[in-house]
């Protein structure tokens, strides 16, 4: 493949730093850095010991528009321009919406829909054109209402309306701009928080098409096929990465109904 740039925020752990280390394995210059700048030179020295990549750590808060700007800055005069761009930090908790507070709201939304918008519109600055690849981490309760998810709804259903207005607007310059929305994965918060016992792992399983949890490494074959020449006409689009989950409860036995 073509050597790529490939920045990620949040990328210092779980899908992330999967897809980072995808990326490194096919010999892409990495840029990973989220809010702690400890977690992201722990996350690019653990990518390195797995690969020859270049990768460089950095720090800065999604939130924060000047910050990011300035870190890309910096990441393209060391790496070159990037080509890819991996919108991924995102926060989340369980809670009712009585028991959410408006700060616990906002704080979701910031770092999830804004830190997405703030990520992309600082790439679009230092970004090759044509020929970047944007891709934002979302999740399927951007479109399934799931309850005690009320924050990351909303916040996930307006990253998917950014991925969808930036393709259009974005397109005439070269630039692509696209989502993953994964199913279980397995080694990440979410999963220890939606399934944190062995019996809910095993009816999560039973529930999903292809009975079995994600990979980080799944998403980020994703991600690496958005942003190969064999994706080249996709874009505004948000790709389900999920095994069928989204289908609906696919846990009944299907192969040995009594044939009418």
């Amino acid at each position: 493949m073509t050597q790529h740039v490939v920045f990620i925020s949040g990328g210092t752990s779980g899908i992330n730093l999967g897809i980072a280390k995808g990326f490194a394995a096919k010999g892409a210059k990495v840029l990973v850095f989220g809010r702690d700048a400890a977690k992201a030179e722990a996350a690019s020295a653990e990518i390195r010991a797995e690969s020859a990549a270049e990768v460089v750590a950095g720090s800065a808060d999604v939130r924060d528009a000047a910050a990011i700007a300035e870190l890309f800055a910096r990441a393209s005069a060391q790496l070159g321009a990037p080509t890819v761009v991996i919108a991924g930090a995102a926060g989340n908790f369980m809670a009712p919406a009585v028991a959410i507070s408006p700060n616990g709201f906002k704080t979701v939304v910031d770092i999830d829909l804004l830190g997405t918008y703030n990520v992309f519109r600082a790439a679009y600055d230092v970004v090759a054109k044509p020929g970047a690849s944007l891709i934002a981490i979302t999740a399927p309760q951007a479109e399934q209402p799931l309850p005690q998810q009320v924050h990351v709804c909303a916040a996930k259903a307006g990253v998917n309306m950014v991925v969808k207005v930036l393709a259009m607007e974005w397109g005439k310059a070269g630039i692509r701009v696209n989502a993953i929305s994964p199913g279980p994965i397995m080694g990440t918060e979410g999963v220890a928080r939606m399934a944190p016992s062995d019996a809910d792992k095993a009816a999560w399983t039973e529930r999903t098409a292809v009975k079995r949890f994600g990979t980080p490494a799944d998403i980020a074959n994703a991600a690496i096929f958005l942003s190969s020449p064999e994706g080249s006409y996709i874009t505004g689009t948000i790709l389900d990465c999920d095994g069928g989950m989204k289908l609906g409860d696919a846990s009944g036995d299907y192969l040995t109904a009594p044939s009418r």
